[in-house]
């Protein structure tokens, strides 16, 4: 008799295979409560049985991981919006009290990242599932990636008391082409990871390295901790979707669960690798290999061997690491661990008519409480100094206070070679353009446009383009935007910040009538994207419609300075 099949529901035949013969039914598999699939006749079913049986179980593995994740994500999403509005409420009561203000923006704050990264996680596993997942090919500089990467993780490793530390193997290649948002994304989920399930007081090590491929170079990350670890049996099923060592509701942990799925497929897309060894109650290693193609920029350090430079370094490693590049570059410098050292050496270097020309100022300065004051002190006692500032904080943060002490350059940590030498370079050539506390450049003679549809969306931009002092337009629409383009006097614009949807015309076909137009203009003046349209897709799209740039909505505050300190 032929192999067949029927669905049965209360004993009712839904749906039958020819040949199924109710009489000879063979296997019986249980749907649900009230369904079942009934097997009749044929040779040989055991093993279609079994495969059968196999699909069942892993239907009803990632339904019940599913509904898990719902319910988890209701609890997860439900928690940061409870401080949010909490938060305002608090806010809202004590207007009057500064402090009790702060103290809620800051939270709220830290509430709204926390949701959007939720948001972010379902939103791209969505993406990757269904098969729309690009990576993107551009030019980025590995110094700045891994301090954005730092900058991050640091103030949530504080609040635990973990002991983050930090350190680079041998760097062959500084520009890199890839795709730096994905990459960061990687690394932003292993070391967030290492803080979430390493308890306080515990200790993180990360590590950034190369090493040679070709034509193409292999960065290896690698993120270590002593946390709770994971047992041989989770580690088998890591990288499936909405699977976490504990619920949150059990562990106070909170996530999505997809995170690690999201590496996996992020780096299964770069070509790259991914090894986990983990053991519980011992902690977790996990080691990211990606290659990439790269780009050799030259390192100009010519000029800088006319100059004396001297380095105020307390960290022995540190110093290490300058005595390295510059000793390489051919550069005159003396280090020097303390302030009352720095002040002997300037003196004397002035006696002797061989004065310094800038000072760097490293990331740890003994007998110096105060980093902004010591570089005040030393900017009125040698005006002619340059002072350049080492740190492994946000310049954003500190831009205000670094630029009223003095200093004209900084330098992130991790530094390496190029970025060093280049730094270095610039600060030599001329004083930097000093920003306010919102890290904003001076923009008094530039013309910029604002199309947004949005009135929230447009009044924030308006209040961030107000700290630059640049002269905006509004436009309500992409429509709008074209008209005011061309209505203005060629050269007008030095930048056009543009929504993507809008109404009456959208910010795409806006971009193309502006770059179609023929004005002399048309092809120069800059086009941002600034628009919650936030995949590679849609970056790869704003570039296909003539724009210069993408920026995602929420703003990063730091990252919009960033593209407007370009105009």
């Amino acid at each position: 008799m032929a192999k067949a099949y029927a669905i049965i529901d209360c004993g009712e035949i839904l749906h039958a295979t020819p040949g199924f013969d109710k009489d000879a039914v063979t296997e019986k598999i249980s749907l649900d409560a009230t369904r079942e699939i009934w097997i009749s006749g044929g040779d040989g079913l055991a093993a279609e049985n079994e495969e059968l049986r196999r699909k069942l179980r892993d239907a009803e593995t990632e339904n019940a991981a599913k509904e898990t994740f719902l319910n988890s994500m209701s609890h997860d999403i439900r928690t940061p919006m409870n401080a949010i509005v909490g938060m305002t409420a608090l806010a809202k009561k004590h207007i009057d009290e500064k402090p009790r203000v702060a103290d809620a923006l800051n939270k709220i704050e830290t509430a709204s990242a926390h949701l959007l990264s939720l948001i972010n996680d379902v939103l791209d596993m969505s993406r990757i599932n269904s098969g729309k997942l690009q990576i993107a090919e551009e030019s980025f500089f590995l110094s700045d990636l891994l301090h954005d990467l730092l900058t991050i993780v640091r103030p949530q490793a504080a609040q635990k008391k973990h002991t983050l530390s930090f350190r680079t193997g041998e760097i062959i290649r500084e520009n890199l082409y890839g795709d730096p948002l994905r990459l960061r994304q990687i690394y932003l989920n292993l070391v967030n990871n290492a803080v979430k399930y390493t308890p306080d007081g515990g200790s993180i090590s990360v590590f950034a390295g190369e090493e040679e491929q070709g034509d193409r170079c292999v960065l290896v990350f690698r993120c270590e901790d002593n946390g709770m670890g994971m047992s041989e049996a989770f580690l088998q099923r890591i990288f499936q979707p909405f699977e976490r060592v504990q619920s949150s509701t059990m562990s106070r942990i909170e996530g999505t669960g997809l995170g690690m799925s999201i590496v996996k497929k992020l780096t299964d897309a770069m070509e790259g690798t991914i090894r986990i060894r983990s053991k519980l109650g011992e902690g977790t290693t996990v080691t990211v290999r990606i290659p990439l193609r790269y780009q050799n920029l030259p390192i100009q350090s010519a000029a800088l061997r006319e100059k004396r430079l001297l380095i105020l370094e307390a960290a022995e490693e540190t110093a290490k690491t300058y005595r390295k590049y510059l000793g390489e570059a051919g550069m005159r410098f003396h280090v020097v661990p303390s302030f009352p050292e720095a002040i002997s050496a300037l003196t004397e270097a002035d006696y002797a008519g061989e004065p310094f020309d800038a000072v760097i100022i490293g990331t740890k300065v003994e007998e110096a409480d105060n980093i902004f004051d010591l570089a005040a002190y030393l900017k009125k006692a040698y005006p002619r100094l340059t002072l350049v500032l080492v740190s492994e904080d946000q310049w954003n943060d500190i831009e205000y206070r670094a630029g009223r002490s003095g200093i004209s350059t900084f330098i992130p940590v991790p530094f390496f070679r190029k970025s060093l030498i280049n730094g270095l370079n610039q600060a030599l050539e001329g004083e930097q353009d000093q920003a306010d506390a919102f890290g904003a450049p001076d923009l008094r003679e530039k013309h910029i446009l604002l199309a947004e549809d949005n009135e929230i969306n447009r009044m924030i931009a308006m209040e961030l383009l107000k700290a630059t002092r640049a002269a905006v337009d509004e436009a309500e629409d992409g429509q709008r935007a074209v008209e005011r383009f061309l209505a203005s006097t060629p050269g007008y614009y030095d930048l056009i910040l543009m929504d993507i949807q809008m109404p009456a015309m959208d910010g795409y076909a806006a971009t193309r009538a502006i770059r179609g137009s023929g004005r002399a203009d048309a092809e120069s003046v800059k086009i941002i994207a600034m628009t919650a349209n936030a995949f590679a897709e849609d970056m790869a799209k704003a570039r296909e419609a003539g724009m210069d740039g993408h920026l995602a909505k929420p703003i990063d505050i730091q990252a919009f300075m960033r593209t407007l300190r370009k105009i």
